[in-house]
């Protein structure tokens, strides 16, 4: 009987966009692995791939879950109140467990005072990760590609208090290539943080102009004051710390906290970033 090897690499998140296709491409070269997930019924099917259940916050689903784990792929926890302690439990239970590496994705200029208030979440579980004995590798994340065109309204116009500074936005696609090198390789990259964009930053009156182009309708930019930000928000009948993200997502682009280009996707690739109208253009299929 062929022996039974336990995964040494453990990706969570992988039901949803970012450790799906990380998924996938560990599949791809042949890497057994474990997912972690909250719905296992609704994780990938891959071959090598075991689904385990598990929640951030559930200490003991989470030790069980990554016994015998060397590397770990941690996506961030859903958004939500309590998402820093989700973090911090999902990590000690990591170094309990005997994990060896974890390979965090945190977010582009993450720091304590961060104008986008998520990113300050992310600054804390990083610090939680160094101090927790693991080696780490950090992807920080400038905001998806793939996401621009959700900005747009009904009407066609992207509208919040971004004023004209500008956004490095990165291609899912692109940080999972770069998170499968990292995972296949994880020795090589031992305490490294990894800033990771496209190949241009642009404002919102030039990602307007993109999907104007790639959609094929006119798509613009409205600038707004915070006040009517938060005003145009209200009627989501949404908690303060997500109202205080959604509106800080285009203060921190008005900061210029989300401005410059890094090599990180070609060095780590070996191909170069791709440019939001070609992910744009890919998501119309």
């Amino acid at each position: 009987m062929a022996e039974t090897r336990t995964p040494t690499v453990t990706v969570t998140g992988a039901t949803g966009r970012l450790g799906g296709r990380v998924a996938h491409r560990l599949a791809e070269r042949g890497l057994a692995q474990r997912l972690l997930v909250r719905s296992p019924e609704r994780a990938p099917r891959l071959p090598g791939a075991t689904p385990v259940r598990a929640e951030y916050g559930d200490r003991e689903a989470v030790l069980r879950g990554l016994s015998g784990t060397e590397t770990v792929f941690m996506v961030s926890a859903s958004e939500s109140a309590d998402r820093l302690a989700q973090h911090r439990n999902f990590v000690d239970a990591a170094a309990e467990a005997g994990v060896r590496h974890l390979v965090y994705v945190s977010f582009y200029g993450a720091a304590p005072d961060a104008t986008f208030t998520l990113a300050r979440d992310h600054f804390h579980t990083e610090e939680h990760i160094r101090a927790s004995g693991l080696a780490y590798t950090f992807l920080r994340d400038n905001f998806y590609a793939e996401f621009v065109p959700d900005l747009v309204g009904a009407d066609g116009v992207i509208r919040g208090p971004a004023e004209r500074g500008r956004t490095a936005f990165v291609s899912q696609d692109d940080i999972a290539d770069a998170a499968t090198t990292i995972l296949t390789r994880p020795t090589d990259h031992t305490g490294a943080v990894y800033d990771l964009t496209g190949p241009e930053s642009l404002t919102l009156h030039d990602a307007a102009a993109v999907l104007t182009e790639v959609l094929g309708r006119t798509v613009t930019y409205e600038p707004e004051t915070v006040e009517e930000a938060y005003a145009s928000r209200a009627s989501y009948d949404a908690p303060q710390w997500q109202l205080d993200a959604w509106v800080s997502t285009y203060t921190a682009i008005a900061a210029g906290q989300l401005d410059g280009v890094s090599d990180a996707v070609r060095t780590l690739t070996g191909h170069p970033a791709t440019p939001l109208a070609d992910v744009v253009r890919a998501l119309r299929g």
